[in-house]
C-alpha cells in the first residue's frame, strides 16, 4: 500500500533537510520521494550524510525540473501550507486530511510540501485537489520542513499498516444502519415500557442522544447480540 503513496518537496532551500525528510519517510516505511528544483542542485552531499541510514530513499529519489512532471504519476494531491490561502481550492483541517486519506488509500497520493521560507506558492497550489495544514501554536507557526513530514508520515502510518484492525474487520464486520435501527426501534419500546423517558417531551432528544452513542460504535454482529441479550435480561 505504502509504494502508492509519494511526498514531493518543491524548491527545497537547504539540502540538509531533503536528507531529514528522507529519514522521516524510511521511520515510517514509505519509499517514494520527489524533488522539484532543488535550491542546491541534485545530488548533493549535504542531503547523503543528514539522510544517515535512509540514502536509499535519495537515491531512488526522482528529480524533476517543472512540478507538472512531478505529480502526472498521482490521482489526488494535497497541499501542505502553513497559512490560509485566498485561493479556490478545498481547506481540510488535519483531522480531515487523515480522513480524507484514508477514504482514498487505494488509489496514488502525493503529499506536496513547499520551501522553507516562504512555502508552496499559490500556482504550486493549483495542482492540488487539497490544502491541508498541520495544527500549531498560533504564536509560533513555522515548522521546520522535515518535522512536517514526519508527523504526516507517523498518521500515515497508522492508516497503511493497521493490520490489526484491517483483521478485526474482517472477522467482525460492522454491522449495517438497518440491523442497528432495529436494535434502537427495540432499545426504544423496553425503554418506553420502563418510562425512562421523563419528560415526554424529551424524548427526541434522548433517543437521538442514544444513537450518536451506538452509532459512534461501529458495532459488529457478535457486539450487538450480546448487547440485545443483556438488555433484554434487564
Amino acid at each position: 500500500m505504502t509504494k502508492s503513496l509519494g511526498f514531493i518537496l518543491v524548491k527545497t532551500q537547504l539540502p540538509e533537510n531533503i536528507g531529514f525528510s528522507a529519514r522521516a519517510l524510511k521511520n515510517f516505511n514509505f519509499t517514494n520521494l520527489d524533488i522539484v528544483s532543488p535550491k542546491k542542485g541534485w545530488p548533493n552531499k549535504k542531503a547523503l550524510d543528514t539522510s544517515v541510514s535512509a540514502k536509499d530513499i535519495l537515491y531512488k529519489s526522482k528529480l524533476y525540473f517543472n512540478l507538472e512532471d512531478a505529480i502526472n504519476k498521482y490521482d489526488i494531491i494535497y497541499a501542505s501550507s502553513a497559512r490560509k490561502r485566498d485561493i479556490n481550492k478545498k481547506h481540510l483541517s488535519f483531522e480531515e486530511f487523515i480522513k480524507s486519506i484514508r477514504k482514498n488509500r487505494k488509489r496514488k497520493i502525493a503529499i506536496m510540501f513547499g520551501p522553507e521560507a516562504s512555502g508552496l506558492s499559490n500556482q504550486d497550489i493549483s495542482y492540488a485537489n487539497y490544502i491541508f495544514k498541520i495544527p500549531v501554536n498560533k504564536k509560533f507557526q513555522s515548522i521546520n520542513l522535515s518535522h512536517s513530514l514526519i508527523i504526516v508520515c507517523y498518521e500515515l502510518f497508522k492508516i497503511f499498516n493497521a493490520k490489526g484492525t484491517e483483521s478485526n474487520k474482517k472477522l467482525n464486520q460492522i454491522i449495517n444502519k438497518k440491523k442497528l435501527h432495529s436494535f434502537m426501534n427495540y432499545l426504544e419500546l423496553k425503554l418506553e415500557k420502563k418510562g425512562f423517558f421523563s419528560p415526554i417531551e424529551k424524548k427526541k432528544t434522548m433517543l437521538s442522544n442514544l444513537r450518536n452513542i451506538f452509532g459512534r460504535m461501529e458495532l459488529s454482529d457478535k457486539e450487538l447480540r450480546i448487547l440485545s441479550s443483556v438488555f433484554s435480561k434487564l
